[in-house]
């Protein structure tokens, strides 16, 4: 199958028929990540705008069957690539999620409750991010305000894995994922307030990185809240493309109170101690096939010299219960504070429901709020102690597979949905809360032939050391992509 015409291509597998659905062909993207397709601009082998037209002709190929664009700029991103300027990235095609301002397009967070407005200046991270020289293309779909885990809100509908259709992309940043997954860009922004960049890109087979809090310039009300849990990111389908990102954005704006992490261009040569676990807090098991990932990187990271041992989780149940208490609170303040965050135009009634219910469920433990702000300042405290023992901690990034569509859809009753919600983001908002980064990879492939992710965690400011071990790992195994299919 060649060219375009993968973008509806049907595989047997032992379930059946699988729609998978690829843009990757051979034009002026290629095969190619960032780096190498800003190298070949650089060259003068292919123009910006043979890059974005490229990138246009994939999206209106694709997005019909994944449906992860929420508005597009076509004709701005062809007008600006004819005066591409400076970056790393310069000329490069990428999308925005859309919860971050782009000037001359609304800002809808997934929502029908929000305006259909444009705003008129781009949020301060979407101008450290085009510093990089990366051309936007237009939104990325997402769940409702970020607030599930999977990316199938109302507002546009469900957005489709490009491994299997029929299958969630994770969320929040699920149309950033289907995007890069099915080669429609190398690089996509994300954000993440409990695991949104590393629960899609696990998905979809990526690269996410949460950094550290305060890496990249955070967003705009975010600073308002007891605990910013929300960090600014990027999903991409090789580590040099997440680790030049983080490069070159540190030329835009560092953060004087985090090591800089700099341009990591090789593995890391020191040996590391590493904890691997594959339960809950509370003890119960993670799905088969995502334990078996992590174990099976925590083995292959053995053979790479460094340190394992096999660990139950670090962290207590009363935090997680906590963070969830936390969760319903900013639903609660999206809820009934709509207007003064969103502007008047909002409509809190055209809420989802299941939003609507989990703001009315924070009500009912309203007077818990401050204790569990204090405890979860201090857990700050108690996870930067763990890593008093260990450099490195290896979890499963999910903890069932990658679900169909409608596991947590709108139909599914509320508590059920809020169970499963809870049993699948399992591990990642420890670093949420902490405010220390971590990595998911995509080391493994689920029975059912979608990609399984292992996250890779460390203390506060460990970015350069996640980045070096990541590499070390991909030169190691190499991974499955929709590319190579």
């Amino acid at each position: 199958m060649s060219k375009l015409n993968r973008v509806s291509a049907i595989s047997e597998t032992a379930q059946g028929k699988v729609k998978i659905a690829s843009a990757f062909c051979d034009d002026a993207l290629g095969k190619a990540d960032a780096v190498e397709i800003a190298l070949r601009i650089s060259r003068g082998e292919i123009s910006p705008k043979e890059a974005v037209d490229a990138a246009i002709k994939r999206a209106n190929k694709v997005n019909p069957i994944i449906n992860a664009i929420v508005t597009d700029r076509f004709d701005q991103a062809r007008q600006q690539s004819l005066s591409a300027g400076t970056g790393v990235f310069s000329g490069v095609p990428t999308f925005i999620k859309d919860n971050e301002d782009v000037s001359g397009m609304p800002t809808r967070h997934g929502s029908r409750a929000t305006s259909t407005a444009s705003v008129s200046e781009s949020s301060p991270f979407v101008k450290q991010l085009e510093s990089t020289g990366l051309i936007t293309l237009g939104k990325s779909t997402l769940p409702e305000f970020g607030l599930t885990c999977t990316t199938e809100p109302q507002l546009t509908g469900a957005s489709a894995n490009p491994w299997n259709t029929s299958y969630s992309t994770g969320g929040s940043s699920g149309g950033a994922a289907a995007l890069v997954a099915a080669g429609v860009v190398p690089i996509a922004h994300a954000n993440d307030g409990g695991g949104s960049t590393r629960i899609p890109a696990a998905c979809c087979g990526l690269i996410g990185l949460k950094p550290s809090r305060g890496r990249l310039l955070a967003m705009p009300g975010t600073e308002k809240l007891p605990i910013n849990i929300t960090n600014q990111g990027v999903v991409t389908r090789s580590v040099r493309d997440t680790a030049a990102f983080y490069a070159a954005t540190e030329q835009h704006y560092r953060n004087p109170a985090l090591p800089a992490i700099g341009l990591v261009k090789h593995p890391g040569k020191k040996s590391l101690k590493m904890g691997v676990y594959v339960n809950r807090a509370n003890g119960t098991a993670v799905d088969l096939d995502c334990a078996t990932a992590a174990l099976d990187a925590a083995k292959l990271c053995e053979q790479l010299g460094h340190k394992v041992e096999l660990i139950e989780c670090p962290f207590p149940q009363q935090f997680v219960e906590d963070f969830s208490n936390f969760w319903y609170a900013i639903v609660f303040a999206t809820h009934r504070l709509g207007k003064k965050i969103h502007g008047d135009e909002f409509q809190n009634d055209k809420m989802e429901n299941f939003n609507k219910q989990s703001s009315n469920r924070f009500i009912r433990n309203m007077w818990r709020l401050p204790f569990l702000i204090h405890r979860i300042r201090k857990f700050q405290h108690y996870y930067e102690n763990v890593f008093k023992q260990y450099d490195i901690l290896i979890s499963p990034t999910n903890g069932i597979t990658t679900p169909k569509l409608g596991y947590f859809g709108p139909d599914i009753p509320y508590e059920l949905s809020r169970e499963r919600v809870v049993e699948y983001a399992y591990t990642t908002q420890f670093q949420n809360a902490s405010g220390a980064p971590a990595i998911s990879l995509p080391m493994g492939m689920s029975s059912m032939g979608l990609p399984v992710g292992v996250q890779f965690a460390s203390a506060t400011g460990g970015e350069r050391l996640l980045l070096e071990l990541a590499l070390a790992l991909e030169e190691a195994q190499a991974w499955q992509s929709l590319a190579n299919h």
